[in-house]
């Protein structure tokens, strides 16, 4: 058995880490650039690794201890794009705050352009680390670690109130009602999730993506007539994602993309709620934003960033005869 040491917890909490990584082939989806959600991967695998570097795995923590290590907020800004087979070296530096009953670090990742050294991405993420419950007991949380453990993710998070919601036929029409905002309903499947039950934060951010591409779909823009008209390219400055409760497998979950601000005509600022219908009322399970805007593709290598015209400003705000 992995015996939690202190050393090892102190080296979690006081020292930094580097690592290479690597985006994913599948996160190329437009000529050879990486989307934002696999930006994200790239942020979640430092901070793993991060784990295994001070002698605290996520699979020992939860086969020994019985310890979902869970990525509970991330909030990322991309600086430099992504490319297919682009290797970076992220860091990642604790940044724990004792009061949040989380752990906290901060990863910065830099990639080489041209010779020179990019900061390419910033980002802070926290970390619960969840009791299992679906399985027998693992024994008493080692003492070094229960400060970090829950029972229940969003215990030690800012917690959503619970709202009435009216019959499932009129929910998504509730959620929408007065906001510029595409709301939709799906049925959590077990890719999405981990640990046996829950959905885990990769999961939020495939919705996040999703998200966007059946707002502007529905709003006459779609990805591809975009792509075809003009060969503009949706690009993601900045996300961020938080759980506030948990969201179980086989569950309705019912997210609403809502646009909360248009920058000029340059970005747009979208929020996304989370949530699942539990004894008649509708639970918030997460919360988050996206900041959108639009580049073109110059050639197979390049693209560059272009301010909204007066039909996608249109469709954006929800404007008929967009």
């Amino acid at each position: 058995m992995t015996l939690v040491t202190d050393t090892a917890v102190k080296a979690l909490l006081t020292t930094a880490t580097t690592v290479q990584v690597r985006p994913r082939y599948e996160g190329s989806n437009i000529c050879t650039w990486i989307g934002f959600k696999h930006v994200n991967y790239l942020v979640e695998e430092a901070v793993l690794d991060h784990f295994r570097q001070s002698e605290l795995p996520a699979r020992a923590l939860y086969e020994e201890h019985g310890l979902g290590l869970d990525i509970v907020s991330i909030d990322t800004r991309i600086l430099h794009a992504f490319h297919m087979d682009d290797v970076a070296t992220a860091e990642v530096t604790p940044w724990t705050k004792d009061e949040d009953g989380t752990v906290g670090f901060k990863v910065t990742i830099t990639v080489e352009r041209g010779g020179e050294v990019l900061k390419a991405v910033t980002s802070k993420v926290r970390v619960s680390l969840r009791i299992d419950t679906y399985l027998e007991a693992a024994g008493e949380v080692p003492a070094q670690l229960a400060r970090f453990a829950v029972a229940k993710l969003g215990d030690d998070l800012e917690r959503a109130e619970a709202a009435a919601a009216p019959a499932e036929a009129e929910i998504l029409a509730s959620l929408t009602e007065g906001r510029n905002a595409y709301a939709w309903k799906w049925n959590i499947p077990y890719p999405y999730c981990h640990f046996t039950e829950r959905i885990q934060m990769s999961g939020y951010l495939r919705l996040m993506e999703e998200g966007k591409d059946r707002f502007v779909a529905d709003r006459g823009i779609s990805i591809k007539t975009l792509l075809d008209d003009r060969r503009w390219i949706p690009v993601v400055p900045r996300s961020d994602i938080r759980i506030l409760d948990e969201a179980l497998m086989e569950e309705d979950l019912y997210t609403v993309y809502s646009v909360e601000e248009v920058f000029k005509d340059f970005t747009y600022t979208s929020k996304m709620d989370f949530y699942v219908l539990r004894d008649g009322k509708l639970v918030k399970t997460a919360t988050g934003s996206i900041v959108h805007g639009y580049a073109v593709i110059g050639n197979r290598r390049d693209w560059s960033l272009v301010n909204f015209d007066q039909h996608v400003l249109d469709a954006i705000n929800g404007v008929h005869g967009s």
